[in-house]
């Protein structure tokens, strides 16, 4: 249901990018024939965010350790 409602909400080019006939076949294959489900949430998924690029960011996270000083220290 979720997939025919972004597929009907979405433009019309946008139904014939590789992304969306995957994930539109994987949605049918498990519809129809009792395929994985998995698959389809994957594709659809996918293709909703088939324009944002990961970025990474060399700092991260600092690690835990020697952030929290003991009490005899301070």
């Amino acid at each position: 249901m979720l997939a025919a409602a972004g597929r009907t909400v979405r433009p019309k080019k946008e139904h014939n990018t590789t992304e969306w006939r995957a994930a539109m076949e994987a949605l049918l294959l498990a519809v129809e024939r009792g395929g994985p489900t998995m698959f389809a949430r994957i594709g659809i998924i996918r293709a909703l965010n088939r324009h944002h690029v990961p970025e990474f960011n060399p700092k991260g996270k600092g690690p835990h350790w020697g952030r929290r000083k003991l009490k005899r220290d301070q």
